[in-house]
């Protein structure tokens, strides 16, 4: 599993990120304080505070794998 901190704050931005994950066939959690969602799950996230970085569980198997989706996820990471 890899976790990177992400910043999602403007409606497009999670339409396109939900969009972005749907391309993967791998698991995606979002963690903002004690709440767990699935990324993949619009509604979800907008049932978090997006005025804050969340941190992006990446459930993925082979370090190939997450280093494409860290590509494709660029624009929402935040160092």
């Amino acid at each position: 599993m890899k976790t990177v901190r992400i910043s999602l704050n403007s409606i497009d931005k999670v339409k396109s990120f939900v969009n972005d994950l749907t391309k993967f066939d791998v698991d995606f959690d979002l963690v903002s304080g004690r709440y767990v969602i699935d990324a993949k799950s619009i509604m979800g996230i907008f049932s978090l505070d997006l005025s804050k970085p969340i941190d992006l569980n990446i459930h993925a198997e082979t370090e190939n794998s997450v280093e494409e989706i860290l590509n494709v996820l660029s624009p929402y990471i935040i160092s």
